[in-house]
């Protein structure tokens, strides 16, 4: 390793963060990242081999210089000069090839640990129930996928090699420099002290700058992404606050730039202290080398190599000194990988879980008891330092809820806004999982089931539709990747979609963009809606699908969602009187509990709870049933919009 890239290395470490060697880490970290390496044994072996014989030739090259001068410039023999400076080159040529191969098979085995780590990691939290992401904070999971692995895998990497090659060129450049010259070599030791007490001086200040320069880059990376989404760019523009946005914005970059400044120049003083060492070192070195050659003590030769040997000196022994931080960071980002890793998803497939059979169409909830899990049960405090402040226990959302839908009936949920109607709709997929009771499909117990047999059987269209940053052809195929193109064209026909379709100029290959804000509100929906037909569920589940609608918008949605429900078991959170007199049966939900169920009319005359919200919230309604082929459903009664899934109808 060059002298200039033992210095970065040593002012990284210097850099990072000592607390890290205070954590208490598990028992058995180390065990558990050599199985990770196990696969890569054939390419660690070579690599390691390559490091030692770079370190090897380090010393070669002054011991050649030596021989130069020693047996060829003092003597006068030109030939052993000749064929010396040849071998020079020759050596040099070597190390430049195996410098290469160093960083092939480095890249090698860095890249594809990242690799394997970053896939089990994202498909991990991929399996991680809805309580998970609820909480979990995106740019923490993004930071594990990213950072941490990286840092991970610069165990395999940059820290292995440079202890591999650090420990072997300080044993052979002091073997060598002792047998030259003991003298010398202890006075070259006895300035170390002189380099290593400004270092340290700048390594702790470097520190907290590096940390106050990850948290205000952090800062500035979230007011950008905040500002520059679709929803944040529409907020500044509609309350015209563009102008304090961007001051907001110049205060943050502006400390980003100081600090910048700050950390340049702490980084110049490493520098400045390691060549003024290296001056005094080789000054000492011709000094009092100069003065033995001219004695006759020893010879000009290793006057010369003694002064290549020393640049080989003092990089290798500041970068072994913080060796024991570079290490505890790597293993500190293998901890953070793993303890994402060992989360247990609280939903999992059983190893005798049975397929739910395609004409599984009957819902069923028995003594259905249910809380919200606490942060504890569900997520790592790391990855939700906002809301792991929370210390209350969850309450109980639902108690003893009982009802069965037979197959193509339609059940509507009403009541007030946190009743409990969408963790109904929640647990029927099986989203979360039940604390007492059972819901059973097709008679099936869903914790009984496969997940892949169970959410094909089950089909939810939520208030808001969400659509990935991609074409229509690729937000529709999502639900079913071998549709052809007419079948896609046809259920975007079925949804009410077919004038959209011919008025874009690329078709199905058009971009919705990010979240789908380049189409409507109403036809985000409908494009929802195609893909569950798509999909062709016997159970359907619609939350609040027409809500922030406007009248025109809902009546095509409408029309969407009759075809959707014709023919399948719907549960329906419903809040038009339409749907309402529509629906086989009325499930009306109170704190957690069925307060009340049956038909419009026969609720009416129990005059109990629903003839209240009848009164309040469907009364100025039109109190008839639409046309055929305009049958609303779900329309927002003003509750909480926006509100974290899970959490906005408790």
């Amino acid at each position: 390793m060059d002298n200039a890239g033992v210095s970065w290395a040593t002012m990284r470490s210097l850099a990072s963060d000592k607390s890290v060697t205070q954590q208490q880490l598990p028992a058995g970290l180390a065990h558990r990242i050599l199985r990770y390496a196990r696969p890569y044994i054939r390419i660690i072996l070579p690599f390691l081999t390559i490091v030692a014989a770079v370190a090897v030739l380090g010393i070669v090259t002054p011991l050649l210089l030596k021989a130069i001068i020693d047996r060829g410039i003092v003597p006068g023999d030109i030939g052993v000069v000749v064929w010396l400076a040849v071998a020079v080159a020759g050596v040099a040529l070597l190390e430049a090839i195996l410098s290469l191969l160093q960083r092939w098979y480095s890249s090698r085995l860095g890249e594809g640990f990242i690799y394997d780590l970053r896939c089990e990691v994202f498909d991990h939290v991929q399996r991680m129930p809805l309580a998970f992401f609820v909480r979990a904070q995106t740019g923490a999971l993004t930071s594990r996928l990213n950072n941490d692995i990286i840092g991970a895998q610069r165990a395999l990497t940059n820290t292995l090699s440079s202890v591999v090659s650090n420990v072997l060129s300080l044993v052979l450049v002091l073997g060598t420099m002792f047998t030259l010259s003991w003298q010398i070599t202890l006075i070259a030791l006895i300035l170390l002290p002189l380099f290593l007490l400004p270092v340290k001086w700048v390594g702790k200040r470097l520190q907290r700058v590096t940390r106050e320069q990850m948290a205000v880059d952090a800062e500035m990376s979230s007011l950008m992404t905040e500002r520059f989404g679709v929803g944040g760019a529409m907020l500044t523009k509609l309350y015209g606050r563009a102008d304090e946005e961007t001051r907001m914005f110049s205060g943050r970059a502006a400390r980003v730039r100081d600090l910048g400044v700050l950390s340049a120049m702490y980084s110049r003083v490493f520098f400045v202290a390691l060549t003024l060492l290296a001056a005094l070192a080789t000054a000492v070195v011709y000094g009092l080398g100069g003065a033995l050659v001219i004695g006759g003590t020893f010879q000009l030769g290793t006057l010369v190599a003694l002064a290549a040997l020393l640049t080989r000196l003092y990089g290798p022994l500041t970068a072994l000194s913080n060796v024991h931080v570079d290490i505890m960071t790597a293993l500190v980002s293998f901890h953070r990988v793993f303890e994402v890793l060992d989360l247990r998803p609280m939903i999992e497939e059983r190893t005798d879980a049975v397929a739910l059979p395609a004409d599984a169409g009957s819902l069923e909830f028995d003594s259905v008891s249910f809380r919200y899990p606490g942060p504890e049960e569900v997520s790592l405090a790391s990855l939700e330092s906002v809301a792991r402040q929370e210390s209350t226990p969850s309450h109980q959302v639902l108690h003893d809820v009982s009802f069965r839908a037979a197959p193509g009936e339609m059940i509507a949920l009403v009541g007030h806004s946190g009743a409990g109607k969408t963790t109904i709709t929640h647990l029927a997929g099986r989203l979360y999982e039940v604390d007492s009771g059972s819901v059973r499909i097709g008679g099936h117990d869903v914790r009984d089931v496969q997940l892949s047999s169970l959410y094909s059987t089950v089909g939810v269209v939520t208030q808001e539709a969400h659509l990935f940053h991609d074409t229509i052809r690729a937000n529709l195929a999502y639900a079913r990747p071998s549709a052809t193109d007419e079948e896609l064209l046809q259920a975007l026909r079925t949804a009410q979609l077919e004038h959209l379709l011919a008025e874009l100029p690329d078709g199905l290959d058009t971009v919705v963009g990010d979240r789908g804000y380049r189409l409507s509100g109403g036809e985000k929906q409908r494009l929802a809606i195609a893909r569950l037909l798509l999909k062709a569920p016997p159970i359907v589940v619609l939350d609040e699908a027409t809500a922030h609608l406007d009248s025109e918008s809902e009546a095509a949605v409408q029309q969407a969602l009759r075809t959707a429900l014709s023919g399948r078991t719907s549960l329906v959170i419903a809040h038009r009187l339409a749907t309402i007199r529509e629906a086989d049966r009325i499930l009306v939900i109170s704190d957690g509990r069925i307060a009340e169920q049956g038909t419009h009319a026969e609720l009416l005359a129990h005059n109990g709870l629903y003839a209240e919200l009848y009164r309040t919230q469907f009364a100025a309604q039109p109190d008839t049933v639409p046309p055929a082929g305009a049958l609303p459903v779900g329309t927002h009664n003003g509750s909480r919009s926006g509100a974290p899934v899970g959490r906005g109808e408790a």
